[in-house]
């Protein structure tokens, strides 16, 4: 029994792969990331993360303003080496592009939100905030698990820096007046 050969995106190019990349390559896992020129894939999610992403699309969904859509795990192009899959994004609705559309640009986006896996810590508490606000996406929240119940770590982009600041750092209740009012139990 002769076994399958590997995918050709198994090696990567000279370089790294592209942003535009993640488009053409067949076969790819879903979820795949593009992070520094890698390919990043997605491991098996936990309950809390997938509750997590759930309770706070329902939030952000009653709350956001005319004008912006919710995006659960779509990818934003922040440069041609560089293309992440926040769990949600708010979004300027005039970015969409129609149904084929596989990515935002970053000016499309006022908040991207990561919910922190055991395999994604690193990315998720460094990498991607530090790519995030250098491609000047304006509002950031990362969700950690404290023993199962979400705390939710909020920054802001500080135009002075180019970096994000800590804005409030919330666990049983999300309430903010900023980029929009949300106030969510986080049960």
């Amino acid at each position: 029994m002769s076994a399958e050969p590997y995918p050709d995106w198994i090696r990567p190019p000279v370089g790294g792969w592209t942003a535009d990349d993640l488009d053409r390559l067949p076969d790819l896992p879903p979820h795949t990331q593009l992070i520094d020129g890698s390919l990043v894939f997605v491991s098996p999610q936990t309950k809390f993360h997938v509750r997590t992403i759930r309770a706070l699309e329902q939030a952000l969904l009653a709350a956001v303003p005319a004008g912006w859509e919710v995006w659960r795990e779509m990818t934003v192009k922040l440069n041609a080496r560089n293309r992440p899959e926040p769990d949600l994004l708010v979004v300027d609705e005039s970015s969409d592009t129609g149904f084929d559309q596989t990515f935002f640009l970053p000016g499309d986006v006022l908040l991207a939100v990561e919910v922190v896996s055991e395999e994604s810590k690193e990315r998720d508490r460094d990498t991607k905030p530090r790519k995030y606000a250098a491609a000047g996406i304006p509002h950031f929240w990362r969700v950690e698990s404290d023993e199962g119940r979400p705390v939710v770590y909020v920054y802001e982009l500080d135009p002075a820096t180019g970096g994000y600041g800590v804005a409030g750092i919330h666990h049983k209740v999300l309430k903010l007046d900023r980029p929009f009012p949300v106030d969510v139990e986080l049960g």
